[in-house]
């Protein structure tokens, strides 16, 4: 029977209120929107006073390295906050931990707009500003850690991938959105409340968000997600229930995908931060460099929403393949900026700035997937996997860690050759075994044979 049968033929069978039955539901878009606009505005205050330094630094007495601070504390409180999460949820429940986010959105939005009165002295502006910040951080990583875990939950085999990706990228363009919209809509305070006003008018976009299905859509979304603690002990090899053991292999594989999917990640945000440095001391002004981050962002979106929908139905057993063939490709890309940046080289750029958007951006719902494949823990998995994106990203942008990043003096500064041909040979290590697709699908045709034979039964 083909899959498609398969599809039709599971909403149509009539079960007992005791039966496993997998449904899909149409709510599961209504909440997919809602993790969708709090990721993105949850995504915003991290790059906000980026583009507004200078006039930040004048208007509220404080120095430049303080403005930076407001967005570096978004990034240092993520790395708890991403690892607390699953505890969260293996505690109080997804919806709640959703909830929790919402009120840290809130809480950031107007603690911030209060550090804008001007009846305050510039530490006490500052003061709560940097609180303002804080809560930002609690609520960022909330939707962009959980995004497989709801994919798990509402989605099918032929929808899971896709759900991941829409909400692995919708950060990311919060990110660029945040960069945009700052020096444009007035002065700084201004700024600062237009930003609180977008986070509360999302906030109610939390009510169209809930915990489950009634009937899970896959054997792995009727199963809550084993601990933290437990994937901790899977990766130690001292977990032995069958559901949470993870084999040597597995285990392997699940350390190469953190690595590569930490340094692809940091290498993408060092680069949007560190891209005037690179360009501007060749001749290219800081609008081109702009472009050419936009350019990474936006060719990358556009790929990973192509190439989705692909490996929910048709390269369904092929996501450690891809990366086999995306990473070296991603990999050389970088490596070739050693090279090819230099004056009057602008197409070439652009061209290698649009490989690199594909390759990486493509590379998120892969790898969160596969994560989640190798340690059938949805939210451990990307908890892990962001919580390392980011503290990568964070060494690569705040320091001269000359393991991972060559000095100022090297050509071109700061550039990432050790860890990216490191990235290029460790990929090929990688095998990838889909484990959680593969006991789904054979839960799903124990289930069609089981609802057929019961029809046979009933007709004869």
């Amino acid at each position: 029977m083909s899959q498609t049968r398969l599809n039709v033929h599971v909403q149509s069978v009539n079960t007992d209120s005791n039966d496993e039955g997998y449904r899909l539901y149409r709510g599961r878009f209504v909440g997919l929107v809602g993790m969708v606009f709090l990721n993105i505005v949850s995504a915003m205050a991290w790059p906000w006073f980026g583009p507004i330094s200078n006039n930040m630094a004048s208007e509220f007495g404080i120095t430049l390295d303080e403005v930076n601070w407001l967005g570096n504390i978004v990034a240092c409180v993520y790395l708890p906050t991403a690892i607390l999460i699953p505890i969260f949820v293996s505690k109080y429940g997804f919806r709640r931990c959703c909830d929790l986010g919402a009120v840290a959105l809130v809480l950031s939005a107007w603690i911030r707009y209060a550090g804008t009165a001007r009846s305050l002295s510039p530490r006490g502006a500052y003061a709560l500003l940097i609180i303002g910040q804080f809560f930002a951080a609690i609520a960022q990583p909330v939707y962009q850690v959980l995004g497989p875990k709801y994919s798990e939950t509402w989605f099918n085999l032929q929808g899971r991938t896709t759900a991941t990706m829409v909400i692995a990228i919708s950060n990311p363009v919060g990110g660029a959105l945040g960069q945009l919209l700052s020096p444009i809509v007035g002065n700084t305070r201004q700024s600062v409340l237009v930003l609180g006003i977008m986070a509360t008018a999302v906030t109610p976009f939390i009510f169209l968000i809930r915990s489950a299905p009634p009937s899970p859509p896959t054997y792995a979304g009727s199963k809550p997600s084993p601990s933290l603690h437990s994937l901790l002990r899977a990766m130690l090899g001292r977990e032995e229930s069958p559901d949470k053991y993870m084999s040597p292999r597995e285990r392997l594989d699940f350390l190469i995908i953190i690595f590569i999917f930490g340094t692809l990640v940091a290498a993408s945000n060092a680069f949007a931060i560190l891209t005037g440095q690179l360009l501007e001391p060749q001749g290219y002004t800081s609008d081109e460099a702009g472009f050419m981050g936009a350019c990474l962002l936006l060719t990358g979106i556009v790929a990973a929403i192509i190439t989705a929908p692909l490996f929910d139905r048709v390269f369904t057993h092929h996501l450690a393949l891809t990366a086999k063939i995306l990473v070296p490709i991603v990999a050389g890309m970088w490596l070739s900026l050693i090279w090819i940046v230099k004056p009057h080289n602008t197409a070439v750029l652009f061209v290698v700035m649009t490989i690199i958007g594909v390759g990486s951006i493509t590379m998120l719902p892969v790898g969160l997937e596969l994560a989640c494949e190798l340690t059938r823990n949805a939210d451990g998995s990307s908890a892990i996997l962001w919580f390392f994106g980011n503290l990568f990203g964070v060494i690569f942008v705040l320091c001269d860690a000359r393991g991972v990043r060559a000095g100022e003096d090297a050509s071109p500064p700061l550039n990432m050759r050790r860890a990216l041909i490191f990235n290029a040979s460790l990929i090929f290590l990688l095998r990838g075994h889909q484990a959680r697709k593969e006991l789904d699908e054979k839960k799903y045709q124990a289930y069609i044979e089981t609802a057929e034979m019961r029809n046979t039964s009933a007709i004869a």
